[in-house]
């Protein structure tokens, strides 16, 4: 899982030297819902215009246009300010730009089409697909001495660089680089939306009058999406979980979606979340970095599985090289065996907040003999990443995007990077909708193929699966490339699943012998229910998919 210094997920809490004297403090105090005042989506147009050597890109939103001259290579940065960044890479034929919004440490694909002497593209802040005031809001708990404290909660959002002068309030949105900037009054906060110094929207705050969050909301309407998906016409009924959900017996759920037989009966969302809305995967993206070497593998850039780490680690860090670590390979690393001392708590904790996270991990000393002990953790496959990155002509993101984004017709995402900006983080690092977590089960499910094609080899699916070893830490519990194992005995009788699993309680169980693919997002973090999903997956789905 990716960690930020200085931030928590979903919730920051932030006490600050209390406002003007005329507001009644304890009109403030409680739960505070907004809306955009504009609820279509937040979509940016997108323009670069050739003008002989020079390029214009231009990002604007309905009047508002943040333009910047540049010169248009074969690969191009764009600076909008000191967190926001446009890098584009041109197709063969110059007919079309690969682009990605770089926000902070998060990266969001955008496709620029050429007509005429222009490229045009929509760059989708799709964290804010139709937001709704369920996922909106501040809460204002408390007024003491020290001034107001305040909740800000946006979803799956990172709040950081709270300020406040008198009545005046700003933050930003880390995942979107969004800039909130509004005013705290006793009826309504307004606060305007704005991306590099660009006005984008408007949301209104009003008070709630609810002293707590209020009761988780389902909505389990028909999606028709065009993303490759049919609906079955014999939808599974979970009735119980719902209840459950309903009355807090259940918490933090938010998106449960089962396909049987390469069809969706199940799809159902809670607080606020909806189909459109990525989804942090946390470390169930670790499924999808296996996945990523397997086409890898199958393209021949890597010949096995066998090749060595230090083959691909630049020369600047080969002096962490020894006996021991001379032998490390691929395998190793999809099988957390690599035998580096990266796996306790301590590291795992330390690492990402070290100033270079390669050195750190490379300089970790050796405890084991590689693929003879595996523990789990991030290191592993985060060194995944910066071995095909080493390998590759073109960038790594660009290159997931061609072999497996766009073949899967996925194309909201946010793909975060390490340390260096450059790298996409390989130990945890994706945000896709849960309808495009579904599309990655069923693709292992149908042993590599979507929609006819074949995407990844069906050897590569089958040697993923595979029992190879057992995590120590994780009560010995059988392990694949990146995937769990487990079984479970319903009436009596075992299933067997494999499963990408993320912190929170992100879940994709595959079932072959029940051809069924299990989708669970949640947001259980710091409640200590993260292994919720695990017992709804066991307890209600299963159980109604047997009978």
């Amino acid at each position: 899982m990716l960690r930020y210094p200085n931030l928590l997920f979903f919730l920051l809490i932030i006490s600050f030297v209390s406002c003007a004297q005329q507001i009644n403090d304890k009109e403030l105090i409680g739960e505070w819902k907004g809306e955009l005042t504009d609820s279509n989506d937040i979509l940016l147009d997108m323009m670069i215009t050739l003008k002989g050597e020079d390029a214009i890109f231009k990002l604007s939103k309905d009047k508002n246009t943040l333009t910047h001259k540049f010169k248009l290579g074969n690969t191009f940065k764009v600076n909008l300010d000191d967190n926001v960044t446009f890098k584009g890479e041109l197709n063969r034929d110059k007919s079309q730009i690969e682009g990605f919004m770089v926000i902070n440490r998060n990266l969001y694909p955008v496709k620029l089409v050429k007509k005429g002497n222009e490229y045009f593209g929509k760059s989708n802040l799709s964290i804010l697909h139709h937001l709704k005031s369920n996922n909106l809001r501040l809460n204002i708990k408390e007024v003491n001495e020290n001034g107001y404290t305040i909740y800000p909660m946006f979803g799956t959002f990172w709040v950081s660089d709270f300020k406040q002068e008198k009545n005046n309030l700003s933050f930003k949105d880390y995942k979107t680089g969004l800039k909130f900037e509004g005013q705290l009054k006793s009826s309504e906060m307004i606060f305007d939306v704005s991306l590099a110094g660009s006005f984008i929207a408007r949301t209104v705050f009003k008070k709630s009058g609810q002293d707590k969050v209020s009761t988780l909301v389902s909505s389990n309407e028909k999606v028709k999406m065009n993303d490759g998906w049919e609906s079955s016409k014999n939808p599974l009924v979970l009735s119980q979980m719902e209840t459950d959900i309903k009355i807090d017996s259940l918490v933090g759920v938010e998106g449960v979606l089962v396909a049987r037989k390469g069809k969706i009966v199940y799809e159902n969302y809670f607080s606020g979340f909806e189909a459109n809305i990525p989804h942090t995967m946390m470390s169930a993206s670790k499924s999808i970095s296996s996945a990523i070497i397997g086409v890898a593998i199958d393209d021949k850039i890597f010949s096995n599985v066998d090749e060595k780490l230090y083959n691909f680690i630049p020369q600047e860090y080969q002096y962490t090289k020894d006996s021991l670590k001379s032998e490390i390979t691929i395998r190793d690393l999809l099988t957390m065996s690599s035998g580096l001392d990266v796996n306790n708590k301590a590291f795992e904790d330390n690492y990402q907040e070290s100033n270079n996270w390669l050195k750190t991990v490379l300089e970790a000393p050796m405890v084991k003999q590689p693929g003879t002990y595996a523990d789990y953790g991030s290191a592993n496959p985060f060194l995944l990443g910066v071995v095909l990155h080493e390998r590759l002509d073109i960038p790594l993101e660009v290159y997931m995007e061609e072999k497996f984004f766009s073949p899967l017709g996925i194309t909201n995402y946010i793909m975060n990077v390490d340390d260096t900006g450059v790298i996409p983080y390989f130990g945890g690092g994706l945000n896709l909708t849960p309808r495009d977590m579904l599309k990655f089960g069923q693709l292992y499910l149908n042993g590599g193929v979507w929609n006819g094609q074949q995407i990844i080899s069906a050897r590569w699916v089958e040697e993923s699966f595979k029992k190879h070893v057992q995590l120590q830490d994780r009560n010995k519990i059988e392990y694949g490339y990146l995937w769990w194992h487990d079984t479970t005995v319903v009436d009596g009788k075992p299933i067997q699943s494999v499963e990408a699993r993320g912190a929170g309680g992100q879940r994709i169980c595959i079932v072959p012998e029940l051809e069924t693919v299990v989708v669970i997002t949640a947001g259980n973090f710091r409640n200590g229910k993260s292994l919720q999903s695990g017992k709804i997956f066991k307890e209600y789905i299963l159980p109604a998919l047997m009978n």
